[in-house]
């Protein structure tokens, strides 16, 4: 049964003007894995904007606004085997979750040379 739909667009050269301008930013919304992966390519901007955008839709798909939950306590992972985007939740993130009923996410992230979106569905 789906609980909830969460869409949300994050446009690169925005993202990339508030990350130089505030690196604390970083810091407060991804954790360290997502730092780690997004810092593998010569430009991380795409990796660390599509992963903003998935963690926004998740608030989205819960129905809770921005600062329901830190950022950092909706992380976006890879599977293992096949690779494909994945979600954790922590903290109150996943409390929120949990008292909506929710038991598993599908999550799409793709992103052009300018924007970056995710879409996020709560089962």
């Amino acid at each position: 049964m789906v609980i909830g739909v969460g869409t949300d667009l994050v446009d690169l050269d925005r993202f990339r003007l508030a990350a130089e301008r505030t690196p604390g930013i970083l810091i407060r919304y991804f954790t360290e894995g997502e730092q780690a992966y997004a810092e593998r390519r010569r430009d991380p901007t795409e990796r660390y904007a599509v992963r903003l955008a998935a963690k926004e839709a998740v608030m989205k798909a819960l129905g809770v606004g921005l600062g329901a939950c830190e950022m950092v306590e909706i992380e976006v992972v890879r599977d293992e085997g096949s690779g494909a985007p994945d979600l954790v939740l922590h903290g109150k993130a996943a409390a929120l979750a949990a008292d909506r009923g929710v038991t598993a996410w599908k999550l799409s992230l793709t992103h052009t040379d300018t924007s970056a979106h995710a879409i996020v569905i709560a089962e």
